[in-house]
């Protein structure tokens, strides 16, 4: 088959097993060489050979696979994969959008009335003062 029980491969030793002729799949941190079972993938060996050369247990799990094709497996298993050489997803963060105010107006209002308040109270005092000196 090509390894024997217990072998710790690299994603690059099992990404060259990429063809119709010799197909390794890398599920859940085991490496299996599903060769053999591709003429009898339900999903097609399409399916199979785009999911060379990375970690396919998402698309595996993404499926919903039944319970019989999960022990199917282990016929196909060969070893297990060193994940320090799998390179680490990144998550998508999306770039920081700058606040947008949908009601300028109130901003407006706000910035109109913390001017006036100040001004008007300014005003009274010196009214007052006008006032209470003329007398």
């Amino acid at each position: 088959m090509g390894g024997a029980d217990g072998k710790i491969y690299t994603l690059a030793q099992v990404a060259e097993h990429n063809n119709s002729k010799d197909c390794w799949l890398i599920i859940g941190g085991k490496v299996y060489d599903v060769t053999k079972f591709l003429d009898d993938h339900p999903g097609g060996d399409d399916v199979l050979l785009s999911a060379t050369g990375k970690d396919a247990t998402d698309d595996f799990e993404d499926v919903g696979h039944s319970t019989g094709a999960r022990e199917m497996l282990d016929k196909y298993f060969v070893g297990e994969i060193d994940v320090s050489t799998i390179p680490t997803k990144t998550k998508y963060t999306p770039p920081k959008q700058p606040y947008y105010n949908q009601d300028k107006t109130s901003e407006f209002i706000t910035k109109l009335l913390q001017f006036l308040v100040p001004l008007a109270i300014l005003g009274l005092a010196v009214a007052i003062r006008f006032y209470t000196k003329s007398s």
